[in-house]
């Protein structure tokens, strides 16, 4: 696919640009724009599917509504490279994702057209009602605020809990259901089933709104009334059409499905629907990876291609042979092996099957893996119910989006000492996805629950042998964390066996300084270890492996053999293991010189891994100057 001159796209600085243009050129802008982000993608590696799938309904929103005075608030954010390339940043679109350029999903800190943060999914309803309201109680009810909402976002209970509320308070929101079938994987659930099933009748919708402004302009209608014949009516199509509308179940505007690769009827509905007063829901069907047959053939995989040829389609790989591989497929790999020797064990994950490799599990045995959709909460409560009945369920999260099921951790899991493993993937730091999700909190937030055992492997063996540990009768509520990306072994299928619970394992030894690490970040601890040697200082290096119940054994050892402890862990350095540590010796009355090294207490850009380990100093070369510094 050769890149055509960009005729109209070129004149577009801002949105009042492409608000200046003729309704019939926005066929053509939506085909430069797709054609843009098609080339810049290739080579600059992002969320790539969801954003052609919302090639027209970007246009559309920026087209009919006056932002940033009106306010749109994205949804999952990797549905914005439209948005941002439209709003004054298509110059510096090519440092998309890279280290200090554009932010990789939609920020308020980079642009008065990026409304609100949305890394994470199913938050747009509830900031978008927010807005709306505020708005009104300011007295400024001539702004809109518009909710785009899909992708398979609507599955997560934040977006009802919305919908129940914009239900019943006083605004004037649209929410814009971009229903695509997807979220990552193939949406799953009733959820699904139900929107592809929906359908209410333009011509009635038209009918139905001609009338409705004919009656408040005859003063016969008025709120409360309003209110009335909307609940009859409501009940009326049900009966008729022998299906409840669960939008109009709340009271809420229902229109749609319409098709929204239809640039022209997207601007025209828009412009019926915008000055309506109360809550409304414009339904549209979508294709994930709209205008790229490889996208739309294979949208899961498109999803977050990497690096592809615009011409063809063909992902562009790197040469992985004789490479160790991801932990993700050590995890996949040791559950299926597991789950065939344990018939109780059973996978959950949230939407991220191929994401976390429950995938390979799921091709096997697939009546015993669950994907819940974008519900991380479900998914925690749902394994302590699978788990209170004898089963033993593997719950795979990526780190920052198990932040929203904290509550279901602590008082549906850990309360009653369920037999749960928590997976935690993409701990650390993750790269280009950047702030949002950085699996930065886990350790301190999970640290204070009572009944967790919470760990980190230091490669994939003893991720292997912490994934068998934890399956073992009587081990309670598991927490294992690991990193995205490549391990570091290649011979990584070792034999299974089972680690003691609060252990963890002297790696070298040493006079000057003792050195505690946890996780995969000690296989860089090692590595400056052995290249102090050759400068004369000796550290002793512990493996911790376990962060509760820590190994106080070494705690001691090192409280009293050392005047000089290093800390390494590659989450924040509040109330992790650094924490941990410096409570043990002040408990016991010890007082070596400690220093923690963690994540900083500020939220951590988007970069490549290695640009971020070194920005925060948790890289070979800042470690070894720390330590040296200690001892100096």
């Amino acid at each position: 696919m050769k890149k055509k001159p960009q005729e109209l796209l070129t004149n577009i600085k801002s949105p009042s640009d492409l608000r200046a243009m003729p309704l019939d050129s926005l066929p053509q802008v939506c085909s430069e724009l797709r054609q843009e982000i098609i080339q810049e993608m290739a080579d600059n590696p992002g969320h790539f599917a969801s954003s052609l799938g919302v090639v027209e309904l970007t246009v559309a929103l920026h087209y009919v509504f006056d932002t940033p005075y009106d306010r749109l608030v994205w949804d999952v954010g990797h549905q914005a490279a439209g948005h941002k390339i439209l709003t004054g940043r298509r110059e510096t679109f090519p440092t998309y994702r890279h280290f200090h350029g554009l932010r990789p999903f939609p920020s308020p800190d980079e642009s008065e057209y990026d409304t609100f943060a949305c890394g994470h999914a199913s938050n747009s309803i509830s900031a978008a009602l927010g807005m709306a309201v505020a708005a009104h109680q300011m007295g400024d009810d001539k702004r809109k605020v518009v909710a785009i909402i899909g992708d398979g976002s609507m599955s997560g209970g934040l977006a009802f809990e919305g919908v129940n509320n914009a239900s019943s308070t006083p605004n004037n929101l649209l929410i814009i259901l971009n229903d695509n079938n997807m979220s990552i994987d193939r949406s799953v659930g009733g959820m699904k089933h139900y929107l592809h099933q929906l359908h209410t009748s333009s011509l009635y919708n038209d009918v139905r709104f001609r009338l409705r402004n004919g009656l408040v302009r005859l003063g016969v209608l008025n709120e409360k009334r309003r209110q009335k014949i909307l609940r009859f009516n409501n009940s009326l199509k049900a009966l008729l059409n022998n299906q409840q509308n669960i939008f109009e179940g709340f009271n809420i505007r229902y229109f749609g499905p319409i098709n929204g690769h239809d640039v022209i009827e997207l601007v025209n509905t828009l412009r019926q629907i915008k000055e309506m007063k109360g809550p409304k829901l414009l339904h549209l069907h979508t294709i994930k990876g709209k205008g790229f047959k490889a996208a739309e053939k294979n949208p899961t995989i498109f999803h977050a291609p990497g690096k592809y040829d615009p011409e063809t389609g063909e992902r562009l790989k790197d040469n992985t042979e004789g490479m160790p591989p991801r932990y993700q497929d050590v995890f996949g790999e040791t559950l299926l092996e597991l789950a065939k020797q344990n018939e109780k064990i059973v996978g959950i994950t949230p939407a991220m099957a191929t994401g976390c490799s429950l995938s390979i599990m799921m091709k096997e045995i697939p009546e015993r893996t669950f994907d819940v959709g974008i519900a991380e909460g479900h998914a925690v409560t749902f394994a302590g119910g699978l788990a209170k009945e004898g089963l033993i369920p593997f719950c795979n999260i990526y780190s920052s989006f198990a932040q929203r099921a904290f509550d279901n951790i602590i008082h549906d899991v850990a309360l009653c000492k369920l037999p749960v493993v928590f997976c935690f993937d993409r701990a650390g730091l993750v790269g280009q996805d950047g702030a949002t999700h950085h699996g930065a909190f886990d350790l301190a937030a999970l640290r204070p629950i009572p009944n967790l055992t919470i760990s980190s492997p230091m490669n994939e063996h003893e991720l292997r042998c912490l994934m068998y540990t934890a399956q073992l009768p009587g081990k309670g509520p598991f927490v294992i964390r690991y990193p995205r990306g490549r391990g570091v072994l290649t011979d990584w299928r070792c034999p299974l066996k089972e680690l003691p619970i609060g252990k963890g394992r002297k790696l070298s030894e040493g006079k000057d300084v003792a050195v505690l690490s946890l996780g995969p970040i000690g296989n860089v601890v090692t590595k400056v270890v052995e290249e102090l040697k050759d400068e004369g200082i000796y550290a002793s290096h512990y493996d911790m492996r376990f962060l509760k119940p820590i190994d106080e054994d070494i705690l001691q050892e090192v409280g009293i053999g050392f005047h000089h402890i290093i800390t390494v862990e590659d989450g924040t350095r509040q109330g992790g293991l650094g924490s941990a540590v410096i409570e043990y010796m002040s408990d016991h009355n010890l007082h070596p010189q400690i220093v923690r090294l963690g994540l900083p207490d500020h939220f951590v850009e988007h970069g490549t891994p290695e640009e971020l380990y070194h920005l925060v100093g948790l890289d070979a070369e800042n470690i070894k100057l720390k330590i040296k510094d200690l001892l100096r």
